[in-house]
């Protein structure tokens, strides 16, 4: 059972980003150059698909779902990294959510009447860092193995005493979602859609379990950064790597794009709703069409998916065959639009200018 500690910690995490007493500097959106644009991001041609999953290896919430009309795209060729994030950064000022502190007054409006203030180490800038457990543990309480802590931002990734030096090139993570939405604007691109992500993620695919085929490691060979061993408690780093990996640390996919899976978890733009995509398929029926205009106004207010949570795709050196194998381009897991974690980051997109 969780501690009380830790459910207020949680909404500590999930509210920071509207109760912090720190305001970023509002950044100042710079253009791509399309020269520059194709060094560092991938074209992805207009296409049809069918978003969702279309095999066995599908978790309850994936699908088979619905089949979409996809206009060409621009994708970034691997996740925002270190020294991109860096570079916003220095440019406007800004300040991620995981570093401003939390404001208790606005947090108390929140969470249940007579609800005790916190201690101000509580209350203190920080992020979700992954603590490995040093035996197993029960795999229904994330509790065991996530850790709040005081310090932990995009520069600290595992907390004060770490940094990211000689780490350009390895993902940006402790990012929630504003933070990569200022990003995103200032260089002049946006967050992909979770259908747009998706597309690219499936790498002209349809119906394979991977973005390169039905086998997660095909002839012994490992294709992406994942978790290997017993989770959470015993990473035997067989890919390579304990924790995120550098970008192009494994070989690219028929797109051209790098780490769309494993690595680190990354943003879309939709909300973590089963309406977004028009009408799902339904025994024997039609499959439904994309719809622009975003989600039904017509669901239940009650809906355990009417939440302010975000779609993130594609997994993370934390996805295990044992749990939470996410590593599928079809899956997809809600996250707090103000939650940063040690894996999660993104990367964007650019509209086709017509």
């Amino acid at each position: 059972m969780k501690s009380a500690l830790f459910n207020l910690c949680l909404a500590a995490i999930f509210l920071s980003s509207c109760s912090s007493n720190t305001e970023p500097k509002k950044a100042q959106k710079i253009e791509t150059s399309s020269k520059k644009d194709s060094i560092s991001m991938v074209y992805i041609p207009a296409g049809k698909f069918v978003m969702g999953s279309v095999n066995s290896a599908a978790e309850r919430h994936e699908g088979p779902e619905i089949e979409v009309e996809m206009p060409a795209f621009w994708i970034d060729k691997t996740e925002v990294t270190n020294a991109q994030y860096r570079a916003f950064v220095e440019a406007t000022g800004y300040i991620t959510v995981a570093e401003r502190d939390i404001d208790w007054e606005e947090i108390s409006k929140e969470v249940a009447p007579g609800t005790p203030r916190p201690h101000d180490s509580i209350l203190a800038a920080g992020s979700l860092v992954f603590t490995p457990t040093d035996k197993a543990v029960p795999l229904e309480d994330y509790s065991q193995w996530w850790r709040w802590v005081v310090g932990a931002n995009w520069r600290h990734p595992e907390g004060p005493n770490s940094d990211i030096k000689d780490k350009d090139n390895y993902p940006v993570v402790h990012i929630a979602f504003e933070d990569a939405l200022a990003y995103a604007d200032w260089i002049g691109k946006s967050l992909p859609t979770e259908a747009q992500w998706e597309y690219a993620g499936r790498a002209k695919t349809q119906v394979s379990n991977y973005s390169w085929g039905n086998e997660l490691t095909p002839n012994g060979q490992y294709l992406a950064n994942f978790f290997q061993g017993e989770f959470p408690y015993s990473n035997t780093g067989a890919d390579g790597f304990i924790g995120a990996a550098p970008v192009m640390s494994y070989a690219a996919d028929q797109y051209g794009l790098y780490d769309m899976i494993g690595n680190v978890w990354e943003w879309t733009l939709d909300k973590y709703r089963p309406d977004t995509y028009a009408q799902r398929v339904s025994k024997g029926g039609a499959r439904g069409c994309y719809n622009p205009a975003g989600p039904s106004k017509s669901y239940d207010p009650m809906d355990p998916y009417a939440t302010d949570k975000r779609v993130v795709k594609g997994g993370s050196f934390l996805c295990s065959e044992q749990y939470c194998s996410n590593y599928r381009p079809s899956s997809r897991m809600a996250t707090s639009t103000d939650s940063g974690q040690n894996h999660l980051g993104f990367r964007c997109i650019k509209k086709v200018k017509n």
